[in-house]
């Protein structure tokens, strides 16, 4: 301890000239998120899940879903499906204001659902940084990394062997 300090003004002078130091960097890197959206006023952004992969653009409408070319409720025709792809904008309380334009490939309907749901997450979040945070806390920002398991040599599927026979 060089310097010891005895009253509440020499404390200040040395939280004054320690704001330059370590503090200034962490408070330049906590800058507030910037909304990135194209020049047409959308945003962009890739949704995957399983073997789907999901190219989503948002902008402010009326809460029109189309999914390749068609309507949400012609594309994904069980009521599970579109309750998945509206999560989203209910938790972020945005539900009716934003049209959804998606591409998907790959995968069955599980998985593309569930990729449309993660573009519509993070292009949320890109389009308004002020939403990450209850995006993020519902975890619909995290990609689920759960893919099927390889089958293997010498059994019938990835875990399942052949049926065993003493004789």
């Amino acid at each position: 301890m060089a310097d010891q300090i005895n009253s509440l003004e020499e404390l200040q002078g040395a939280v004054t000239e320690n704001i330059g130091g370590v503090q200034g960097s962490v408070a330049e890197e906590l800058t507030p998120r910037e909304p990135v959206r194209d020049k047409l006023g959308r945003s962009y952004a890739t949704g995957k899940r399983k073997d789907a992969v999901a190219r989503v653009w948002i902008k402010p409408g009326s809460g029109k879903v189309t999914v390749n070319g068609r309507e949400l409720n012609k594309y994904f025709a069980r009521p599970v499906l579109q309750m998945i792809l509206r999560q989203p904008f209910q938790v972020a309380n945005v539900d009716g204001q934003f049209d959804v334009y998606a591409t998907v490939k790959g995968g069955g309907l599980s998985g593309q659902a569930g990729a449309v749901k993660h573009g519509i997450s993070k292009a949320l979040q890109l389009y308004d940084p002020s939403l990450r945070g209850a995006l993020k806390a519902a975890g619909f920002l995290t990609r689920d990394s759960r893919v099927v398991e390889r089958k293997k040599y010498g059994k019938a599927k990835a875990r399942k062997s052949f049926q065993f026979s003493k004789r």
